[in-house]
């Protein structure tokens, strides 16, 4: 190598340009250097210390008290009572709707009517649907009764009239088994944004708040004003706001927030497989943040030992999530140092990478002999002639683009093959023939990059099949 080879134009000296890997390693280690140097002394906010996790303190800022240990694994505790907020989903289906009275008969309404009395083979006993115009039909030997705009009892009087001329002493009983126009209140309901639930015709009832016991009275209470002595069953059927939160640190590549539903039996170690475990960009550094309410009590912060829970079966850190909890993976720090060295150094590794691949380039052209070529292109110098620029351009293309084995075996065998087809026609020709394919692809570009003053046209060949 020339001595002046560490000078800064290695090209113009006749040297190798230094590889993009050199000057990546480099590089890298030096901002890696001055990250360790400024971040001596610093601290990293927003994560328990190891200090504070070693003295198991189960209540930030709080003195311990054994009485209100968390709950974990073979020790759980019963969730309280649900409470609805918004968007809930609730489940509920009115048992018993019955018009508050006076009520009068309308068009379709089902009427259960049962007579004593009746003709043996014509019974009357059973749910008969009130006809448009009021009429209620009672079987072909008895004929049809005007009812509606009646109340139930005026109802029963005329059909018991009505009968009277065709019976000798007929017994009636005539209730409602349904009224047509009357809503009925079944199936799944959306707590709104408001905080109620749509109940339709009857109304808008506030149920946020509210337990299940609490909402089914406001419920009950709201069609009482419509209906007589109403009934209803209330459930929860979508849990859609009791949750725990799993986030996972990504190593400066973006973090992971995933959410599901509390049950009330969920441990860490749940929490854990419903992300698939632990990524390659985590750490074994897990806890939990349980915020209090809002001015009431303090944060608990609760340290996992996951290695102690997944190898040796312990429980003593598995607690049982409870709704609001975050349960935090820490990143791996050496994942995440790697990426801040990536990120600072990205832009200079694409500057120097750009530079060093074009001196690359040059010197690959200047010092042919390095690569065994001679600097000459024997085969396609004989194929084309000396006198034509296209044995110069597949030499380009057989410099820069070939595949490394091809480079290879021209280097070896390519001055004794030249030799070899030189007194071949038929050989030259085919060979002539896969060049000019190359050249119709790459020539024209190649001329252009490397300034080949390409005064007989590149060849217009069909690629071989």
């Amino acid at each position: 190598m020339p001595r002046d080879c560490n000078s800064i134009n290695l090209v113009a000296a006749g040297c190798p340009p230094r590889s993009r890997s050199a000057h990546s390693v480099a590089l890298r280690l030096l901002v890696a250097m001055l990250l360790v140097v400024n971040g001596v002394g610093c601290n990293i906010y927003g994560r328990p210390q190891r200090t504070a996790s070693h003295e198991a303190t189960l209540k930030a800022n709080c003195e311990g008290d054994p009485a209100k240990m968390p709950a974990k694994e073979l020790a759980k505790v019963s969730l309280p009572p649900y409470v609805i907020e918004p968007p809930d989903i609730l489940l509920i289906d009115a048992l018993r709707i019955v018009p508050k009275p006076p009520f009068r008969i309308q068009s379709f309404d089902s009427l259960q009517v049962i007579v004593e009395g009746t003709l043996l083979e014509q019974p009357i006993n059973g749910i008969y649907v009130v006809e448009p115009g009021g009429l209620l039909d009672l079987g072909p030997s008895y004929g049809k009764v005007a009812v509606g705009g009646k109340s139930l009892d005026e109802a029963q009087d005329a059909v018991f009239r009505h009968l009277k001329r065709v019976l000798r002493e007929p017994q009636v009983s005539l209730t409602l088994a349904q009224a047509a126009g009357q809503q009925q209140v079944s199936g799944e309901h959306l707590v709104g944004p408001d905080g109620t639930v749509n109940l339709g015709t009857y109304g808008s009832v506030y149920v946020t708040g509210m337990t299940l016991a609490e909402a089914k009275e406001a419920i009950e209470a709201q069609l009482d004003k419509f209906l007589d002595a109403p009934l209803v069953s209330v459930d929860v059927f979508s849990y859609n706001t009791k949750v725990y939160d799993v986030i996972t640190e990504g190593a400066g590549q973006g973090d992971n927030v995933a959410k599901f539903p509390v049950t009330g039996n969920e441990t860490v170690l749940d929490a854990i497989a419903q992300i698939n475990g632990l990524s390659k960009l985590s750490s074994k550094e897990i806890w939990i943040a349980r915020p209090a309410p809002s001015g009431i009590g303090c944060d608990q912060v609760l340290p996992v030992d996951i290695d102690a829970i997944m190898r040796g079966g312990a429980t003593a850190t598995n607690y049982q999530l409870l709704p609001g909890d975050r349960v935090f993976i820490a990143q791996d720090p050496w994942i995440a140092f790697n990426t801040v060295i990536e990120k600072v150094t990205a832009p200079f590794e694409q500057i120097l990478g750009t530079t060093l691949l074009g001196a690359q380039t040059v010197y690959t052209f200047q010092r042919g002999a390095n690569f065994g070529i001679g600097g000459i292109c024997w085969v396609a110098r004989e194929v084309y002639g000396e006198d034509s620029p296209n044995w110069l351009l597949f030499r380009a293309w057989l410099l820069t683009e070939a595949p490394i084995w091809l480079r290879d075996a021209y280097a070896t065998h390519g001055e004794a093959f030249a030799a070899w087809i030189h007194d071949k026609p038929l050989a030259k020709l085919a060979v002539r023939t896969l060049m000019d394919t190359i050249l119709a692809f790459r020539g024209a570009e190649l001329a252009e990059r490397w300034g080949i003053d390409t005064e007989v046209a590149v060849p217009n060949a069909t690629p071989l099949r």
